[in-house]
């Protein structure tokens, strides 16, 4: 089966700043990609290059099989950039008509249901759209021709937590019809909760390419377990993944590292009143992988 991206050694610079060097990874049809990094990371860049905004350095990069400046391979994406230019008097509803004409012909009744699902009112100029009106409108403009490959470039900056939630049931649509979704993201929530895989870009740099539920066991936790008297420190020392150990009374608070199995064993000697476990903070994952690869850095310099 043909990758719907396939990237090699892709590289590109600004006047000889750094924006993404070296990013060699394959997307596969029917699955949902997430892509994280802090800003400035380059997952922007990377995504210009699929759609051929802007052109590589060197590398190469196929998308659907051809050349991202090809009109017949664009036809088949649709993508919603991460600063989305809306101005102009027309209003929104026959903004997206004009685009479904110049994709071959999108039918209103499509660009209404999309409307009313995401709770976004057309009739507004387009440059008095609110953000939160603009990013429907670019989630509309590129759900509505039913592409192949849809391209999201920070999907639900200024959505409501309900659009967020039908946003979401929009891009598993996606792939349940057979189609493939490339999601860039700081959110680490609403990428997990519909990706299959996941890429972590830093410094222009793809660090590393993990399936969901890898990216969850190396994540760092917060957990508080209260007991219904006090405990011995001694029951929690030493344990695997435990870290940043507090035992104070009849409380017990730490990190975990990966699975907390040996935590939960250990808790089970004793009568557990209340626990708490915070979900992983996306930014304690990114310094995981980050220390994990200048540590690899420092090793093949050394070298």
């Amino acid at each position: 089966m043909t990758a719907v991206v396939r990237a090699e050694g892709l590289t590109k610079y600004y006047r000889g700043r750094r924006g993404l060097e070296d990013l060699t990874l394959e997307i596969q049809a029917g699955e949902i990609f997430g892509y994280l990094g802090p800003n400035g990371a380059g997952k922007t860049t990377t995504l210009r290059l699929l759609v051929d905004v802007i052109r590589p350095t060197r590398g190469a990069v196929r998308v659907l099989g051809g050349e991202p400046r090809d009109p017949a391979v664009r036809a088949r994406i649709g993508y919603l950039p991460g600063e989305l230019a809306l101005e102009g008097r027309e209003r929104a509803r026959e903004h997206l008509r004009f685009l479904g004409r110049m994709r071959g012909g999108v039918p209103d009744s499509r660009i209404e249901e999309l409307a009313e699902r995401l709770d976004a009112d057309l009739s507004v100029p387009m440059r008095k759209l609110s953000k939160g009106n603009k990013q429907k409108v670019g989630l509309i403009q590129a759900f509505m021709h039913e592409p192949e490959f849809v391209i999201l470039d920070e999907p639900t900056g200024g959505l409501d937590p309900l659009v967020q939630h039908e946003f979401l049931a929009m891009v598993r649509e996606v792939r349940a019809s057979g189609r493939t979704v490339l999601m860039s993201s700081h959110v680490l929530a609403e990428v997990e909760s519909v990706s299959d895989r996941v890429g972590i870009v830093r410094a222009g740099r793809l660090v590393a390419v993990e399936n969901v539920a890898a990216l969850r066991e190396k994540a760092v936790r917060h957990i508080e377990l209260h007991f219904d008297a006090p405990v011995p420190v001694e029951a929690f020392q030493g344990l695997p993944g435990v870290r940043e150990l507090r035992v104070e009374g009849a409380s017990v608070r730490c990190t975990i590292d990966g699975r907390p199995d040996a935590l939960v064993k250990a808790a089970a000697g004793f009568t557990v009143v209340h626990l708490v476990s915070a979900e992983p903070d996306l930014e304690e994952i990114f310094l995981t992988y980050y220390s994990d690869e200048e540590r690899q850095h420092d090793r093949q310099e050394s070298a």
